[in-house]
């Protein structure tokens, strides 16, 4: 499982590298691209203006063919034409409104001119400047590399959530395929153990060793229940959440180290809920064992529960190493443990067990380093 996440790891880094250089080098390419079309635009008014130039001087030697080519040329370029010597504004690709185009020209003047510097027409008689936008195209190229990115980030989140799907359909299918697994595999040394202490019963052997064969036994039944009860939707019952933690603490005090101190608070009323009681002992002894670990089998482990109004908050206190804020949400995920043998599906499992069988919350309430960690259930009143 170490591996497996590791690799989503590096695959998510990997992704996102190449996601990003993509857009660099889009962004690399459209810039240039700009950069030439908008000298080649500034050349093509510069010739524009020269050819205005020369119809305004008529001269003799004047090819007055080429020039009017030259003018009409222009289609996609929006120019205007300002003639300061009797302040008038003409214009060429420019949609003009039916009144006061001067006035309107004079304000388009403005936006070319913090655009492009203006081409200055200057010879005998003639004081003109030319005033020009950006073409249509050359827009829509400067456009292009934000378009490029926004269909870039919008294909990284569906690819993203694609591959999270896929990897939780995998995690799921790992878990249900284990814990199915592991029920089979413990139904035939249950089976031999029920027929020894019948067995050892006929040979009158001390009842008391046999009565806690017998509870041992039980537990073990009970928790191949619960290992087949994952992948399928187990059946809810109505309990008291107080009784159901009780009985978890009481089989667990018998069974861990005795320098760890159990403490139940519980409320004042009974407080039921609808859950699968095997499953949610399951949790509680997984929160319990960590805790345990946490403290290095010394110190104390309360167990609180508080009525909420619509909720039934279950807290789970140690007084362990505590938990760093970073991994609040980390220590939730498959594969992930603190100990040297184990999955690391502990905490993930109880987390798939509280929220999508109970519809209920699990999380980290607070933990500070070397004082310890509070875990809360929350789950729905009956």
């Amino acid at each position: 499982m170490k591996v497996f996440e590791n690799n989503r790891i590096l695959f998510r880094y990997v992704f996102i590298i190449i996601a990003i250089i993509i857009a660099i080098g889009s962004l690399f390419v459209s810039r240039h691209l700009v950069k030439n079309l908008s000298e080649e635009e500034r050349n093509k008014i510069e010739i524009w203006a020269e050819a205005t130039k020369e119809l305004a001087s008529n001269t003799e030697n004047t090819n007055m063919n080429l020039i009017v080519q030259i003018l009409k040329s222009n289609t996609t370029i929006p120019v205007i034409l300002h003639d300061k010597k009797d302040n008038i504004f003409t214009s060429v690709n420019i949609d003009l409104p039916k009144e006061n185009e001067q006035e309107f020209l004079k304000e388009k003047v403005q936006n070319f001119n913090n655009k492009h510097e203006p081409i200055i027409i200057e010879a005998e008689d003639i004081d003109q400047y030319v005033y020009y936008d950006d073409s249509y195209t050359l827009k829509q190229l400067q456009l292009y590399p934000y378009v490029q990115i926004g269909v870039l980030i919008i294909f990284m989140i569906t690819a993203f959530f694609a591959l999270f799907t896929t990897m939780k359909m995998e995690q799921d299918r790992l878990w249900v395929g284990l814990s199915k697994e592991t029920a089979h595999q413990l139904g035939t040394p249950i089976s031999s153990l029920l027929a020894w202490v019948e067995y050892l019963k006929l040979k009158e052997k001390d009842n008391a060793i046999l009565s806690d064969m017998e509870k041992d036994i039980d537990r073990l039944q009970m928790i191949t229940d619960r290992f087949s009860k994952i992948g399928s939707v187990p059946a809810l019952e109505r309990k008291d959440i107080t009784e159901t933690i009780r009985q978890t603490m009481s089989y667990l005090e018998k069974r861990i180290s005795r320098k760890i101190v159990f403490e139940l608070i519980p409320p004042s009323t009974p407080l039921y809920t609808n859950i699968s009681e095997s499953l949610v002992s399951w949790v509680i002894e997984n929160l319990t064992k960590n805790g345990v670990d946490a403290m290095g089998g010394q110190g104390e482990i309360t167990y609180r529960i508080t009525d909420k109004g619509k909720m039934i908050h279950i807290e789970i206190q140690d007084t362990g190493k505590g938990i760093p804020k970073s991994k609040f949400r980390t220590i939730f995920s498959p594969g992930y443990t603190t100990k040297s043998r184990g999955w690391g599906l502990g905490l993930s499992l109880a987390k798939r067990i509280i929220e999508s069988y109970h519809k209920g919350k699990i999380y980290v309430k607070s933990s500070e380093i070397g004082i310890g960690t509070t875990f809360c259930i929350e789950l729905k009143r009956n």
